[in-house]
């Protein structure tokens, strides 16, 4: 004896499908959100829909659909002008979630120091291949734009620096600079942090007005003695 069917609308009727349930086509459309998002990423805050979807070579339908879902989740956010976006909330809580561990006490006591003397944002980094990771950025002096210098090595200081050492060395001043090129008017120092076999394993950076950063004078030396204290707590 078969089984009687359920009634339209009875609570025995068995459920439809979840919307959200994965369909053919959906694995596609979740690796073009992702390829967005990894696009928003490279060129940076303030990209339009329109850049997006000509750098992808994505229709603008498709686009506007995708970064439409990808705000309404968080993932991205419109600019405060409306012209573009940025990386969203969500995308920053996963980055911190991967993001190299707090320093020893003795690393923040030596960074702790020199910002009590120098005005300026002091950042410490370490290199992990061709990667720049912050490790610590001066609270009081925020980076401009942790994405791009992580991905861009020639965007600031602490990446050319790592460039030059690929390069086959440090500039002939023993350390690398950058004016203009993540904030108008301001600029960046990165002085090499070494281990005891002459490997760059990170730098110490100082984010100041253009002007201090092309004349720093009696800076230099602060900012040498600090990393040569901060090399055998990192090595």
């Amino acid at each position: 004896m078969t089984e009687p069917r359920a009634a339209a609308g009875s609570s025995e009727a068995k459920p439809r499908e979840p919307a959200t349930e994965l369909r053919a086509r959906q694995p596609k459309a979740i690796h073009s959100a992702l390829t967005v998002l990894e696009e928003v990423a490279r060129l940076g805050a303030g990209v339009t829909a329109q850049e997006i979807s000509q750098s992808l070579g994505l229709p603008r339908a498709t686009t506007y659909r995708l970064i439409n879902l990808l705000v309404q989740d968080e993932y991205l956010v419109r600019m405060p002008d409306l012209t573009g976006f940025a990386l969203g909330r969500k995308v920053v809580e996963l980055a911190h979630l991967v993001a190299p561990p707090p320093p020893p006490l003795a690393v923040r006591e030596v960074i702790a120091e020199l910002r009590s003397r120098i005005r300026g944002g002091i950042h410490l980094v370490r290199y992990e291949g061709d990667r720049v990771l912050i490790v610590d950025a001066d609270p009081d002096f925020p980076l401009s734009d942790e994405s791009r210098i992580s991905r861009d090595l020639t965007a600031s200081a602490m990446g050319r620096l790592l460039l030059a050492e690929r390069a086959g060395g440090a500039s002939s001043s023993g350390y690398a600079s950058q004016t203009g090129e993540l904030t108008p008017g301001y600029g960046c120092l990165a002085l090499p942090i070494r281990g005891s076999d002459g490997r760059l394993v990170g730098a110490l950076c100082l984010s100041a007005p253009a002007q201090r950063i092309a004349t720093p004078g009696d800076l230099l030396p602060q900012l040498d003695e600090g990393a040569l204290a901060l090399a055998p707590l990192l090595a």
